[in-house]
């Protein structure tokens, strides 16, 4: 499981990929949404804006990914 760094209480789920290196870009992570490749605490997701929050767990590509509080970008 990779812990990914935020700011804050919450981050959108496209900055959390990209931030992540699992997309390039807004139009990447789109994609992979479209294509039903992420899924947030087991549930399928589609949308690019959803409000990802510490502790949440999303999965994608093969890589589970969790954010958790500190000094992200």
């Amino acid at each position: 499981m990779d812990e990914i760094a935020i700011r804050g209480d919450v981050i959108r789920l496209g900055r959390l990929l990209k931030l992540a290196g699992v997309a390039d870009s807004g139009a990447e992570a789109k994609e992979l949404l479209a294509a039903g490749e992420v899924t947030v605490n087991g549930e399928r997701e589609e949308r690019r804006g959803r409000q990802i929050r510490p502790g949440d767990v999303v999965q994608v590509a093969g890589r589970t990914l969790r954010p958790v509080s500190g000094q992200g970008p």
